[in-house]
């Protein structure tokens, strides 16, 4: 927890952003709640072409929703450490035996960091590498993909209209081009929907020479097929 969030919740009276619990940010509960997710494959309906197989921790629902927006949103940072540690688990079922990883977020435009004041998704990768680290797994950050036309907002668009909307939103930063070459590589989100996002994503890295193991991802919709743990 940052000591922002300690001293909102000590002299302010805090709330679990999960449940709303009174109490601290993450309640006992919610936090063994996380640690209990067991992760599947999150194949959208229909499936985007293109699309690396995308494994998420969990659905996006509930408490797992509410605690994915408190900290995008809300910027309640000390959700960043136990959401990592989340993503983590996804980017374990997706790495299958392979000792390493990159770890590649999808990236956001300039301008909604800026608005919002921090980056979300890059603070929850980073967590998700130091626990991927503490656990014996050499992982890598690797911010390789730039926002190069930003779209329109997404909400209430149809599969088909995503895809539209994204395409040549992301390109390969150059100075990653040869670390990344026959290199492990993992794409990270924080919830996948129709799968347009990542997709696209995997385009930009793939057209610059980087070939992409597959998905992870914090949370899936309720428009995917699980199949599988």
């Amino acid at each position: 927890m940052s000591v922002r969030d300690a001293f909102a919740d000590l002299v302010l009276g805090g709330r679990c952003a999960g449940c709303d619990r009174p109490g601290v940010t993450l309640c006992g509960g919610c936090r063994e709640l996380l640690t209990s997710l067991t992760p599947f494959r999150a194949w959208p309906d229909p499936r985007p072409d293109g699309l690396p197989p995308p494994t998420a921790a969990a659905p996006y629902a509930d408490q797992v929703r509410k605690l994915i927006i408190a900290h995008k949103e809300e910027a309640r940072y000390a959700l960043a450490r136990p959401l990592g540690q989340v993503l983590a688990t996804a980017v374990l079922a997706a790495l299958g035996n392979h000792p390493g990883v990159w770890v590649c977020p999808v990236p956001s435009a300039p301008s909604t960091v800026r608005q919002r004041g921090h980056d979300p998704l890059t603070r929850i990768t980073k967590a998700a590498v130091r626990a991927l680290r503490r656990g014996g797994v050499d992982a890598r950050p690797a911010p390789a993909l730039s926002v190069v036309r930003r779209p329109d907002d997404q909400a209430g668009l149809s599969a088909e209209r995503r895809t539209a909307n994204l395409a040549g939103a992301f390109a390969l930063r150059s100075r990653w081009a040869e670390t990344l070459t026959d290199q492990p590589v993992l794409l990270v989100d924080d919830v996948i929907t129709t799968g347009s996002t990542l997709s696209e994503a995997c385009r930009a890295l793939e057209t610059g020479g980087v070939p992409v193991l597959g998905c992870a991802v914090l949370a899936a919709t309720r428009r995917h097929r699980p199949s599988g743990s």
